[in-house]
């Protein structure tokens, strides 16, 4: 499906997500309609269209509204190339295991905690024709949105920014004790981050958004990594082509991590993303909000 319609007019749709926590104690309609609650499960969702949708642009949520007792997220598309990916992610079961990982790092809940989902474009439950794609794709075209951004949504995107952006800058330190970065910290753009093990959800973000560069990450990680050295990235290309892009990355960081175990760190994948020219993947991955 082309990114125009067949009178020239820019490709738009829209469905709702709908979700509901499986886990006991954990409401996310009620969290939702907690003030400080509200952020962080926005937060959540964003991350997982980031991640499901190949990265920022291309759909924008509109409104995120009680549908008891599920939360529904009404997300209009105007990109079909971001569109197909969620659907795909939403399809292979992706979209759910975004959202628990990130809802266990945000919302500080179990392992085991886990999402139902249902979509829906208009009155068309798309769960239902899922291994159908194009037929999807026609029924969220279909579903034009009826409204604007909700002016809710508008103040969470800019309570994200703030928070993306960070406090004032200080003034340069004087002395070299001062300026250091503790030795479990990493600095990256004149920010420090707190390093950590790379994770899966780590592993389908950089997948998702890296395309074709991936290689290049690869050969700037194998300057550290013995199992990435010679010939090692080309078998990769080799073995997963049939599979894609996004299996190759996967693979890639998936080997990565397995070879390093626990020197494995977050640090060690933006550095080699920066090397390799792919700063704004970094800034995704790190939830830093990229410049206008």
């Amino acid at each position: 499906m082309a990114d125009k319609t067949a009178d020239g007019a820019a490709w738009t749709g829209c469905a709702v997500m709908f979700l509901q926590s499986l886990f006991p104690g954990v409401d996310l309609l009620h969290l939702y309609k907690d003030q400080q609650g509200k952020f962080i499960i926005f937060k959540v969702i964003k991350l997982t269209l980031r991640d499901s949708a190949g990265g920022l642009g291309g759909y924008e949520i509109l409104k995120v509204h009680d549908a008891e007792p599920f939360l529904g997220v009404e997300v209009k598309f105007v990109d079909v190339a971001a569109c197909q990916q969620f659907l795909e992610s939403y399809s292979s079961g992706a979209v759910r295991q975004s959202l628990s990982q990130h809802a266990c790092r945000l919302l500080a809940v179990p392992q085991d905690f886990a999402v139902e989902t249902q979509l829906k474009a208009g009155p068309q439950n798309l769960d239902l024709c899922l291994d159908q794609l194009t037929v999807c794709l026609q029924h969220i075209h279909l579903s034009q949105p009826e409204r604007l951004r909700d002016e809710e949504i508008d103040h969470l995107e800019q309570q994200l920014r703030s928070q993306a952006l960070g406090p004032a800058p200080q003034p340069p330190t004087v002395t070299q004790e001062e300026s250091s970065v503790p030795s479990n910290c990493f600095k990256f753009q004149n920010r420090v981050f707190e390093d950590r093990m790379l994770t899966s959800a780590d592993v389908q973000s950089f997948s998702n958004g890296v395309g074709r560069q991936w290689k290049h990450v690869g050969r700037a990680l194998g300057k550290s990594c013995r199992a990435l050295k010679g010939p090692a990235i080309d078998n990769l290309a080799y073995e997963y082509e049939r599979e894609g892009l996004y299996e190759q990355a996967y693979q890639l960081l998936s080997r990565f991590i397995q070879a390093e175990g626990r020197a494995a760190k977050l640090s060690r994948l933006v550095r080699a993303l920066e090397d390799s020219k792919l700063t704004s993947l970094a800034e995704n991955m790190l939830d830093m909000q990229p410049r206008e």
